[in-house]
């Protein structure tokens, strides 16, 4: 049986959102100021559909989809580019495929116990965030 990741989590750590941010061509006044953000995620899980929440005192970001379905996502939030997006399931991890001018980008999501963990990848670079739940 897959996990459910439907609750709320907060910002625990993470390591190496600079070069990451550095990859998606983020200015470095943005980037300095992204890596301070402790951001807080809520996740909506119901079946095949998914809302991820990215709660943050700048900006929030939320991802809407149907698992397997490919998608145009609006980065512009982010670092102001489109992409074809595709969140499936490969084992009990999360995974996300982004394809545009990036090469490699793309996230994962996976849980160890209360914990929820983030790997995001731009170009050669990895940033891995971990999370909390705390509802």
């Amino acid at each position: 049986m897959l996990p459910n990741f439907s609750g709320y989590y907060r910002f625990v750590s993470q390591e190496n959102m600079d070069n990451y941010l550095r990859a998606l061509d983020i200015n470095v006044v943005l980037r300095k100021v992204v890596c301070l953000l402790k951001p807080d995620k809520e996740i909506i899980h119901t079946g095949d559909h998914m809302v991820i929440r990215t709660i943050t005192s700048l900006r929030d970001y939320v991802m809407d989809f149907d698992l397997g379905v490919q998608f145009e996502e609006d980065l512009g939030p982010v670092d102001g580019r489109k992409c074809l997006t595709t969140v499936f399931w490969e084992g009990d991890q999360l995974v996300c495929e982004q394809i545009g001018e990036k090469r490699n980008r793309g996230w994962r999501h996976w849980l160890e116990g209360d914990r929820l963990h983030l790997r995001m990848t731009a170009e050669d670079e990895v940033c891995v965030q971990v999370f909390q739940k705390v509802k």
